[in-house]
């Protein structure tokens, strides 16, 4: 991995906590903000970590992007799953280098990035989606992340047919997930792992009741709250406001009948 930028390789511009930002390090161009423009052939061969002036003498960091900031800063047309509750998933399904996953809807492309990640170098992600303009956005944003080539963006419903087997984990992020846990087991390896995301509880109990009744073992629904703290000396606390509630998890395993 480079340590420094190169023309054509994005960065995040560092202010503070709300002001950063992914640009493309495009020479002959300037990125402009409250703060003063940066020309950004300058970014050309600086050392992530170091600090580059604006136009109005406002230091910036330059940081090399994480997969978080490809997740949260990429074109969004859905409401994406936050990494607080993608990271319990990747740990309840188990996805590392290697894994063949199954995942539904695409969307965004946010959770399919992410597996993506953990699936490379020799793993691959098979995404569907039924509406081709979410694909076509994920396509892009997956792109931008280097990450498309571990891939492969499917036209299709997972309600009506999964064309894979013996895949080592399943993830749907949909309206009505109980519709999809039967082709969802047989699509599974023996001891394969199933995760459902959902923002409500009726979906939850639908979802765990098709579990328990496909031949699903280790069933469990989890929910992750997140709060940041506010840390300075004498006034260390809670932040006022959070984000409470995005959704359920639930986790099983296929148990072979």
């Amino acid at each position: 991995m480079s340590g420094a930028c190169a023309e054509g390789e994005d960065v995040i511009l560092y202010l503070d906590e709300r002001r950063n930002y992914l640009v493309k390090v495009r020479p002959g161009q300037d990125f402009h903000t409250d703060k003063g423009f940066i020309h950004l052939s300058e970014l050309v061969g600086l050392r992530y970590g170091s600090r580059i002036t604006t136009s109005l003498g406002n230091e910036f960091t330059v940081l090399k992007p994480t997969i978080r900031d490809y997740v949260m800063k990429a074109g969004r047309a859905t409401q994406i799953m936050y990494p607080k509750d993608i990271g319990i998933a990747l740990v309840h399904l188990g996805v590392g280098p290697g894994s063949r996953v199954v995942e539904a809807g695409t969307g965004s492309g946010a959770l399919t990035s992410v597996l993506a990640y953990y699936v490379k170098p020799s793993g691959r992600v098979f995404s569907y989606e039924i509406r081709s303009e979410f694909t076509e956005r994920a396509r892009r944003n997956l792109e931008r992340a280097g990450l498309l080539e571990y891939v492969e963006l499917k036209s299709g419903d997972i309600i009506v047919k999964i064309d894979e087997r013996d895949v080592d984990a399943i993830m749907l992020d949909l309206a009505t997930p109980w519709l999809g846990v039967r082709n969802a087991y047989e699509a599974l390896r023996g001891g394969g792992g199933f995760a459902s995301f959902s923002p409500t509880v009726e979906q939850v109990v639908k979802t765990v009741e098709a579990l328990r009744g496909c031949g699903f073992v280790c069933v469990e629904t989890v929910e992750c709250l997140l709060r940041r703290i506010k840390v300075k000396a004498g006034e260390t606390r809670p932040e006022t406001l959070m984000i409470g509630h995005t959704g359920y998890l639930s986790f099983a395993r296929k148990g072979l009948r």
